[in-house]
Parts: structure tokens; C-alpha cells; sequence
């Protein structure tokens, strides 16, 4: 993407551009959005702030097949800064013990992972949404989070080993026979 330093008046045809570019793309940008804070409410929140400096820039905005891989730079960046900037005054008290997830059923492995992921610190988070769910080579989410190809790989290494540690070793192994169980059904 390219972003010059001055800005330009928008115009109704880059209004419709831009409407276009939101309609296609805020599924997507709000899933990823959904993955990085854990809850639909505040990935609400990320992907309109994420929008709205998109739209900002929309006139320096290179509008190319470049586009998505822009817009989720915008969102992994919008969420980091905002973790960084609201990390000293969010405070998350409760005097309620958290629920344990049933394993009996299908489907709560889903949630059982993303529980997990939400618990990783942001940066982590960013880098195995990026690597393992968009993914993205070392080299391209490197270049998204701004940051060096060593930096990813040690919040990989450092993510994954988080989630094995917060979801116990039988985890991988329930999942694996239980979606076995599920192909073997389904033929």
C-alpha cells in the first residue's frame, strides 16, 4: 500500500470506492477483528476504528489486489495500539469463578480454543492469528505487525507454547481423534 503525505479531498466516487471496499471486505476484517480481542462486541468496535482510518487515508489509499492484506495491516495495528494505549487503565476484576468448559460436546473445542487465544497477551495473539489463521509466511506478518521475521518467530514459539500450557496436552489429542471421528462419519 501506498499513502502519500498529502491528503486529498474525497469525492463522491471515492465515497463509492470506499463502500464498495467496506462491503466486501468487513466480513473478513471483523472476523479477524473477532479473533484478536475474543469478544464480538469490541471487534465491533476495532473494525470501525479500523474502517475509519481507511476511510481517512482512502485518497492516498493504492487500491490494488493489495487491498485486504492493507486492511487487516490496519486492523492487527488498530488492536495493538489500542491494547497498548488501554492496557494501564483496563482492569478486569470479578468475584466469580470462571466456568469450565464442558469437553463431552461438539463444537466446544472451538471455544475452548478461542478462550485461550484471548487469554495470550496481544502481541502473541496477533502473531498466531496472522501465521495460523491468515496464513502468513514469517516474512509477511513481520511486515504487517512492523516488526522483525525473529520477533514473529519467538511470539510464535512463545504463543504456541502458551495455548499447550493452557489447554493441556490431551487437548491436541482429543481434537485430533474427535475430528477423525467426524470425517470417518461424514463418508
Amino acid at each position: 500500500m501506498r499513502a502519500s503525505d498529502t491528503p486529498m479531498p474525497t469525492t463522491e466516487h471515492d465515497d463509492e470506492a470506499f463502500r464498495r471496499c467496506f462491503a466486501e471486505h468487513v466480513e473478513s476484517v471483523r472476523f479477524t477483528a473477532r479473533l484478536l480481542c475474543g469478544d464480538w462486541h469490541r471487534a465491533e468496535d476495532l473494525t470501525q476504528a479500523a474502517f475509519l482510518k481507511v476511510y481517512l487515508a482512502w485518497s492516498r489509499v493504492d487500491q490494488t489486489d493489495q487491498l485486504s492484506r492493507y486492511l487487516r495491516q490496519v486492523v492487527v495495528r488498530t488492536f495493538l495500539s489500542e491494547r497498548r494505549r488501554l492496557w494501564r487503565r483496563r482492569e478486569w476484576l470479578t468475584d466469580a469463578v470462571p466456568e469450565r468448559a464442558d469437553h463431552g460436546r461438539p463444537g466446544t473445542d472451538r471455544l475452548v480454543l478461542l478462550a485461550a487465544l484471548a487469554k495470550l497477551p496481544a502481541r502473541q495473539r496477533a502473531v498466531l492469528v496472522l501465521r495460523y489463521w491468515h496464513d502468513l509466511g514469517v516474512k509477511e506478518t513481520a511486515t504487517v505487525l512492523g516488526c522483525s521475521p525473529g520477533t514473529v518467530k519467538s511470539q510464535s514459539s512463545k504463543g504456541l507454547a502458551s495455548l499447550r500450557s493452557r489447554l493441556g496436552g490431551s487437548f491436541a489429542e482429543r481434537v485430533v481423534s474427535t475430528s477423525r471421528r467426524t470425517v470417518t462419519d461424514d463418508a
